[in-house]
């Protein structure tokens, strides 16, 4: 299996496609959908389905784009059904971004382990940063893609609409830190991490 993470957007954020063999998804098209189609077109992979992590602004900015180009379905938690076409809920509106707004999603995730042709993955529901925030877990391959909830010696901002900090530390100790410690961590901003570092080093939530 192969992981590509791709910086983009305003805020950099983590774009990744995941792979195996001929068969990919995509996971929070952040922006600057050309280059996620011809990073697409240089892995010589056939796209099956976008997830959002969340419905921030910076995670959906090349929504539509990538969408349109493969004609996939998008994949959300039922909770932020409506911020797609919301730019008050996805926080474009207090950015100085403009207006970021996409269609809705085509299905709602669920606690349960999702297949997308060869590729297995457990979604978790890790509600803090936004109330829907989900993480995807790739247990074959021991790793999880898990959005703005847990960072590299960081964790997500709590100050946006539906933001919690107690919320966010229950999701991380219950749905992070009961990973095997060497998960990989592959965040939504910034580099990736390990199970193990975090929960021995992280200073704003430790196991």
């Amino acid at each position: 299996m192969r992981v590509e993470q791709m910086p983009l957007g305003p805020l950099a954020t983590n774009c990744y496609i995941v792979s195996f063999e001929e068969q990919a998804i995509i996971i929070d098209p952040a922006g600057d959908g050309d280059k996620i189609i011809n990073k697409v077109i240089e892995m010589e992979v056939q796209p099956l389905a976008v997830l959002l992590t969340h419905a921030h602004f910076d995670h959906i900015g090349a929504l539509e784009h990538v969408r349109d180009h493969y004609q996939i379905p998008v994949y959300i938690h039922e909770l932020e059904s409506t911020w797609l076409e919301d730019p008050n809920l996805n926080g474009s509106s207090l950015f100085d971004v403009g207006q970021v707004k996409a269609k809705k999603a085509d299905h709602f995730l669920h606690n349960k382990v999702y297949q997308f042709g060869s590729m297995s993955i457990e979604i978790r529901h890790t509600p803090g940063h936004s109330p829907g925030g989900v993480a995807f877990v790739f247990h074959d391959e021991q790793f999880v893609i898990g959005g703005d909830s847990l960072f590299a010696g960081a964790i997500g901002r709590t100050d946006l609409p539906g933001g919690s900090f107690e919320q966010l530390e229950e999701s991380i100790r219950e749905q992070f830190y009961t990973l095997p410690d060497e998960y990989i961590v592959y965040p939504g901003h910034g580099s990736e991490t390990s199970v193990k570092k975090e929960k021995e080093t992280n200073p704003f939530v430790q196991s």
